[in-house]
């Protein structure tokens, strides 16, 4: 008997790839954000996303002095990392990332939550937009809860089945 998982593969492109991107991006906002991804180290630390647009630009807010925003100008590829262990529903999204510092735009996508970083509240001078245009990402997604995943796993170590609960495919924004 093969009790080899056969992932569901649902391969998303145009609308239904920006639809699932917003899905899985709204239930996890915060993702780890990778730069220097052809140099050592990689760099990588957390950032919460403001909005993925309806294009499927994924939006951040950074200090123009960061770190970041200055590996973005050496070399704009990033990868983005998301996890949403609740739901068992991961992310990862391979793209180019611009910094752009149009006080329009930055007053359009303010949040209150950003005055942590700005003190100044959207007129912080501080403030640039990181906006990544993805190339090519990859989902993993349950079909139930993380509490009905476990419990189908366990009756599949007591049956020898191999659960059908999961969902996986590629996304072509």
């Amino acid at each position: 008997m093969d009790n080899t998982p056969k992932p569901n593969m649902q391969n998303l492109s145009a609308q239904d790839a920006i639809d699932k991107l917003k899905e899985l991006i709204e239930n996890e906002s915060n993702c780890f954000f990778c730069t220097q991804l052809t140099r050592q180290p990689i760099m990588t630390r957390p950032m919460s996303t403001i909005k993925v647009d309806d294009h499927g630009n994924i939006w951040f807010m950074s200090s123009i002095k960061s770190g970041k925003n200055a590996e973005i100008e050496h070399d704009n590829t990033v990868q983005l990392f998301y996890s949403n262990a609740s739901n068992y529903e991961f992310l990862s999204v391979f793209g180019q990332a611009i910094v752009n510092t149009d006080r329009d735009l930055i007053y359009q996508m303010w949040t209150p939550s950003a005055k942590a970083w700005f003190k100044d509240g959207k007129e912080d001078t501080d403030i640039s937009l990181i906006k990544v245009t993805p190339k090519s990402a990859y989902y993993w997604d349950t079909k139930n809860n993380k509490m009905i995943s476990m419990i189908q796993m366990i009756a599949s170590m007591v049956t020898g089945n191999v659960p059908d609960d999961g969902v996986e495919g590629t996304l072509k924004v």
